[in-house]
């Protein structure tokens, strides 16, 4: 049923590509995995168009969804869900040029497009666009981009005057536990990031970072998994244990993003 879904979506005029991402991709999936499926268009597909299309194939239908980029999210006929997000390739070409080619950083997850292009599954390409866009990314990852992650990101662990980890403590000695949810999210953002960009790898995304860094991660802080489990099991419960905690997680990440002990002193 995909691929018939597939093929239809291939004889769209609009679309020049199709790629699957994802587990689906990566083959790190079971049968209640999602299919992740992008489309590159040249121009916009009417929203008709592809529910008509999508009916064939789907028991479940929601078109033209934006919380994220814009996409169809639906569920096949007695199978998973299934997400069919739409991009015009150039721009998306652009976004992974700027990180890959021009090093830019950003605050966590400044790899995961360019990972997302390696790692796609090419289905449909018949000019060779994105096959050759793959082969132009498939590049070792740049040592300035390592060092603009690394410098960026640390600065939001711990560095900065509204360093995450401040914001963590003072929201747990306010109670505010809403808000301790939101900063240490965005401290794993960092975190991670830090982490991949480190070990020479592209950030794979938000599933299963613990058990992916343990797989394929040379380099791992000491006691990089007690450390983070600490953390969650302090993090609304204590801020004296959560400070702690989080002091160890920054103290190994910096022994090993500056073995030389020489990092960079604190903003008085």
């Amino acid at each position: 049923m995909v691929e018939l879904l597939f093929n239809e979506l291939a004889r769209l005029p609009e679309v020049e590509a199709i790629a699957l991402g994802g587990s689906r991709a990566e083959k790190n999936f079971d049968e209640k995995s999602d299919y992740d499926v992008y489309v590159y268009c040249t121009k916009g597909i009417s929203e008709s168009a592809r529910r008509n299309l999508l009916a064939a194939f789907c028991e479940k239908i929601e078109t033209g969804n934006r919380f994220w980029e814009y996409e169809d999210n639906c569920t096949l006929i007695g199978g998973p869900d299934i997400d069919i997000i739409y991009r015009n390739l150039d721009a998306f070409l652009e976004g992974v040029s700027a990180v890959a080619e021009n090093f830019r950083a950003y605050n966590g997850y400044t790899t995961c497009l360019w990972h997302n292009l390696l790692n796609c599954k090419i289905i449909y390409d018949p000019l060779g666009r994105l096959a050759f866009a793959k082969k132009r990314f498939s590049i070792p990852f740049p040592e300035q981009l390592k060092k603009n992650i690394i410098d960026r990101n640390f600065k939001l662990l711990h560095e900065a005057m509204p360093a995450y980890d401040n914001q963590i403590i003072k929201a747990l000695k306010r109670g505010d536990k809403v808000s301790v949810n939101h900063r240490v999210a965005a401290f794993l953002e960092s975190y991670f990031d830090i982490i991949f960009a480190l070990n020479g790898q592209t950030h794979p995304g938000e599933k299963r970072l613990m058990s992916l860094c343990r797989q394929n991660c040379e380099i791992l802080p000491e006691n990089f998994e007690e450390n983070l489990n600490s953390l969650f099991s302090h993090m609304f419960v204590s801020s004296k244990f959560t400070e702690t905690d989080l002091k160890k997680i920054i103290e190994e990440l910096e022994k090993i993003i500056r073995p030389d002990g020489e990092g960079e002193k604190e903003n008085s």
